[in-house]
């Protein structure tokens, strides 16, 4: 919620604890300008009173777009000079000033994706670490046996950060920021942690090597998905948590699926996802497992079995969800769209594509953003199939999109799936229009 008065005092707080007069930071802001190679910016004194309107409470002033990504480029790096963008870092508190100035999310978003990709350009490894944390990594790393807390807590920071970018950012890009805390989370396993945080750890590892996993996938590296995947299979294992175990199962399942010929890997997986979430604490992950298995039964014709594993999965998800240890696991909207694609393949197109165009409203956050487009696709495919080729087509350029800006794998795979059941109409103006944005967007 904007509360302007107390992001200007943010901001002038932000300023004087990196010890920076008006000038000071008017200088940083020129300079910063010059090496991004933008249009020079007026006098230290011109931009020192545009830096005052910032901070001063009446009234108040939200820095333009320009100036944002100037501040952000200032804060976005710690007085030593090293990037630090993660919990606790001033970047993180420049952004909640502009929250708090009125800025939108979505523009926070951008600010935030835009150092992200400058971190990764400039080989910022640990650029998600929270202040401090770099130190104590450094120490568990030549003995794990000082592994403490706040270690765990900085990784598992990143592990978070980046799953949040998924949808904004490039995958590739995700893969540069994520490996370092995979990496640092599997060599401390190997070594004598303090036995009180081994569980903690472990927790890290299996999520790390999870996202890491789909990255690869998404990445058409499947060789190193597999053995991402095998690895957090054998670390959940010894947690003894069965929800996280099936978490990691549905995950492998969705790769599986378009990784693997056939439906049968997939399946197992899925099943496999069932009979561990039976015996878990979340209700949400055994919706989530009973969802995922009633759309591979419909993708193999199985009508009955789809139904009555959806039927299982509603009744998870209308359940007391107080407690759950996965709040953000599943939701009713991610719900819909399994029904759809259950519809789709043995019920009723209208009804699919009803319950798609349903499921694509509610997802709006850019971390949807890539299961927007896949269920998007599929509302497309019933287009298809309702005799209505053209508006399907119309469907599918917002999801060329997305697919190129994000290189998702599976979008792209939805898409070229759907394009080929357009080939009857290729010869249409508007089917060429297609294939050229195909073209240009994905080379494909």
């Amino acid at each position: 919620m904007a509360d302007k008065a107390a992001g200007a005092a943010a901001l002038k707080a932000l300023r004087k604890r990196r010890g920076l007069s008006l000038a000071g930071l008017a200088r940083a802001l020129i300079s910063g300008a010059a090496d991004l190679g933008q249009p020079s910016l007026p006098g230290v004194a011109a931009v020192q009173r545009s830096v005052a309107r910032w901070e001063s409470a009446k009234p108040t002033t939200l820095p333009d777009e320009r100036y944002q990504l100037l501040l952000a480029h200032v804060y976005a790096r710690s007085p030593a000079g090293e990037t630090a963008l993660g919990t606790g870092s001033d970047f993180a508190y420049y952004l909640d000033a502009l929250g708090l100035l009125g800025e939108s999310e979505g523009r926070v978003c951008e600010l935030r994706s835009a150092m992200l990709r400058a971190a990764t350009d400039d080989g910022g490894m640990f650029a998600l670490l929270a202040p401090g944390v770099h130190t104590g990594l450094a120490a568990a790393l030549a003995d794990p046996a000082r592994t403490d807390e706040d270690t765990l807590v900085g990784l598992a920071s990143i592990i978070e950060d980046v799953n949040a970018e998924v949808g904004s950012l490039p995958m590739v890009r995700l893969q540069v920021l994520l490996a370092p805390a995979v990496e640092a989370a599997r060599r401390l396993l190997a070594g004598p942690v303090p036995e009180s945080l081994v569980a903690r750890l472990r927790v890290i590892a299996v999520a790390g090597a999870v996202l890491a996993g789909r990255l690869a996938f998404e990445t058409r590296d499947d060789s190193a998905a597999r053995a991402l995947y095998t690895e957090a299979t054998r670390e959940a294992g010894l947690l003894g948590q069965p929800w996280t175990q099936a978490g990691v199962h549905m995950s492998h399942a969705l790769v599986a699926l378009y990784s693997a010929p056939g439906l049968d890997s997939a399946t197992r997986l899925a099943d496999r996802a069932v009979r561990s979430a039976r015996t878990g604490e979340s209700t949400l992950v055994r919706a989530r497992a009973h969802a995922l298995q009633a759309e591979l039964a419909a993708r193999a014709g199985h009508d009955r079995q789809a139904a009555a594993a959806l039927e299982l999965a509603w009744y998870d998800m209308n359940a007391d969800h107080a407690g759950d240890p996965a709040p953000t696991a599943f939701s009713a909207a991610h719900l819909r769209g399994f029904e759809g694609v259950c519809e789709l393949y043995v019920g009723d197109p209208a009804a699919a594509h009803d319950r798609f165009a349903r499921a694509v409203g509610a997802l709006a956050t850019p971390r949807e953003r890539v299961q927007r487009a896949i269920i998007t696709t599929d509302q497309a495919l019933a287009r298809v199939r309702l005799g209505e080729p053209r508006a399907a087509a119309e469907l599918l350029h917002d999801c060329v999109a997305a697919a190129a800006g994000t290189g998702g794998r599976v979008p792209a795979l939805r898409l070229r799936q759907v394009r080929r059941e357009l080939r009857p109409w290729r010869r249409e103006r508007w089917a060429a229009d297609l294939d050229d944005h195909l073209m240009d967007m994905l080379g494909a």
